[in-house]
């Protein structure tokens, strides 16, 4: 599953390579699609592409430009050499995101994973008792991280996990009760916290009555753990890993005020730790949006490297093995104690952490002498701290009852090694980071069948056109979605839109210019692709700059694609370990 790993001067020959075709490329990635008409954005494209890319079809954009796998292409017309180069130099410098042995279907239906081909929505590989609440991707993720997590635990001889950013509990639970680890949850917002308990209790009484019912059948791979423990925390980016430690020995703080039940409402929380997936309903699984041949050879292994995750695909989590514990009783508001964390060894978990947060596990595992192991799936690069942008939109400060007393010397979020800092022209604006969290899986199949969400792009550049007509300081306001907007004709769109920027619904609009520009939706479409090609591009290159952070202080690391990405779309995952005489840096 691991990409082969590269040599030193190999990660730092190849960020300099990403970060001179993006330079160079980079009126591109740094264009908002909104502005393909007020900007005239199809104009900064040299005339041999406008040439030949103007006509072309959405399933043979698809073909053409963003299927780095498609076996035949016909062009209707000779492409130039730049637009060539551009498009394998893109598919040849990132990293894959198709594990091996699995590929993007050439057809139009994309195929799901073989785990939910007889139920769409259940995961035939892991147990009933950890698919409550849980809807299809989460399931799908939290049982590959999962058993990753208990091999890099078996492999560093450690029995202890962090899960950071641990939301509702879904990872911690399936690590504590179906992998039998003793697993910390450490999380900033209280309800989901709160929720956490909640459905550790449900699991635990799931546990007594299956248990009550078939004795004889033992269907886990390990022995329950103890139940997660639940922290309320925000781990700051600035703060060091001795503040870090002293957040996950501290009990839940004020538990008697956290809500007893499911919030109700549908909530849009972003704080830091949060995975960041667009949440639709908070009392039915942790989904929110920004909308898997296992070798390990990092630094310290020394069993053979297709050993690691042999396990990957075993059915998981039916049946609890008979007599192995009592069960004890969870309050939904109870304060679970934890043992000193400085006291033993643990190994940490990041599951699409947000923003810096990815970032800021990777120092701690770098500098804690604690931490044996790390495992990071990032998300939100857009939220990344940079020198030029030192607060994007979307970050939010610490609650109030988390101001860590200890701080360090600000660090950004990018770049964090060395190397890629003394590159010439190595800045990623927030539009380029902001790219690289779009699906190109999802959109790849929209072109294939040539969706009508395809127009929604046109039709939002089209509305922008207008808004800036009247109010020419507006620029790329937000009228956040408009529901099934596709569907809608553009003056309908546009009577749904305006008012949410201050203009009257009933604007007199130019029938014919709006046609104008609508009849350039397939142009629209190419430069938006244009951008997807880049994406991935632009996280190889924030990914292998974690990686080279890494090598600057002396621990290898890997990087593999440990989900489906037609289901998580930020599917990499960044496995790094300590040698067992490793010393704290």
């Amino acid at each position: 599953m691991f990409f082969a790993p590269l040599s030193e001067q190999e990660q730092k020959d190849l960020a300099k390579s990403l970060v001179l075709l993006l330079s160079k490329y980079k009126y591109i990635s740094d264009s908002y699609i909104i502005e393909f008409f007020s900007e005239n954005l199809w104009e900064t494209l040299p005339v041999g592409w406008q040439k030949a890319l103007g006509d072309l079809s959405p399933p043979q954009i698809a073909q053409l430009l963003l299927d780095r796998d498609a076996k035949k292409r016909i062009y209707p017309s000779v492409w130039p050499l730049s637009l060539l180069a551009l498009r394998a130099t893109s598919h040849a410098l990132v990293f894959p995101r198709m594990p091996p042995g699995h590929r993007a279907p050439d057809h139009v239906a994309p195929v799901k994973p073989e785990e939910f081909l007889s139920n769409s929505s259940q995961s035939s590989l892991l147990g009933h008792i950890f698919r409550k609440h849980v809807k299809p991707k989460k399931q799908h993720e939290i049982r590959k991280l999962g058993l990753m997590v208990k091999q890099l635990c078996d492999q560093t001889h450690c029995s202890s996990v962090v899960d950071v950013g641990s939301g509702q509990g879904h990872l911690t639970r399936f690590l504590s009760f179906g992998l039998g680890l003793d697993v910390t949850g450490i999380e900033a917002d209280t309800n989901l916290v709160s929720m956490a308990s909640i459905f550790d209790q449900q699991l635990l009484s799931t546990l007594a009555k299956e248990r009550q019912k078939v004795l004889f059948i033992i269907m886990l791979l390990h022995s329950p753990g103890p139940a997660p423990r639940h922290v309320v925390g925000w781990v700051s980016p600035r703060a060091t890993w001795q503040v870090f430690l002293q957040q996950l020995g501290r009990r839940e703080k004020d538990s008697e005020s956290y809500p007893a039940g499911p919030c109700q409402k549908r909530q849009r929380v972003l704080v830091s730790g949060q995975e960041c997936e667009l949440e639709k309903d908070i009392d039915h699984g942790s989904q929110h949006f920004c909308t898997e041949e296992c070798s390990f050879v990092a630094c310290a292994t020394e069993q053979p490297a297709a050993t690691v995750l042999q396990q990957c695909d075993s059915p998981v989590g039916e049946i609890p093995s008979a007599g192995t514990r009592q069960d004890s009783a969870i309050h939904p508001n109870s304060s679970f104690g934890i043992k000193e964390a400085s006291s033993s060894n643990f190994v940490l978990t990041g599951l699409h952490a947000c923003g810096d947060l990815s970032a800021t596990l990777l120092r701690h595992f770098a500098n804690c002498p604690y931490i044996q192991g790390i495992t990071s799936v990032a998300c939100c690069y857009m939220k990344i701290t940079t020198m030029e942008n030192p607060m994007p939109p979307g970050v939010m400060s610490p609650p109030l009852f988390d101001h860590p007393k200890e701080e360090s010397l600000s660090e950004y979020g990018y770049p964090m090694s060395e190397w890629v800092r003394g590159l010439p022209r190595h800045q990623l604006s927030y539009k380029a980071r902001e790219g690289a969290c779009h699906a190109l899986e999802d959109y790849l199949h929209r072109l294939r069948e040539e969706s009508g969400l395809l127009k929604t792009h046109c039709y939002r550049a089209a509305l922008e056109s207008i808004i800036r007509a009247e109010k020419p300081h507006l620029r790329r306001a937000s009228i956040q979605t408009i529901k099934k907007a596709h569907m809608l004709s553009f003056a309908e769109y546009a009577r749904l839109g305006l008012p949410r920027v201050g203009l009257p619904g009933d604007l007199p609009i130019d029938p014919v210019h709006v046609g104008t520009m609508l009849k350039q939706q397939d142009r629209v479409i190419v430069f938006f692709s244009l951008a997807l090609l880049l994406a991935p591009v632009v996280e190889t290159l924030l990914l292998l700059d974690r990686m080279l952070f890494l090598q600057e202080r002396g621990f290898q690391s890997q990087l593999a694609p440990l989900f489906d990405p037609a289901l998580s779309p930020r599917n990499l995952v960044l496995v790094a370990v300590k040698k067992a005489d490793e010393e704290a840096c």
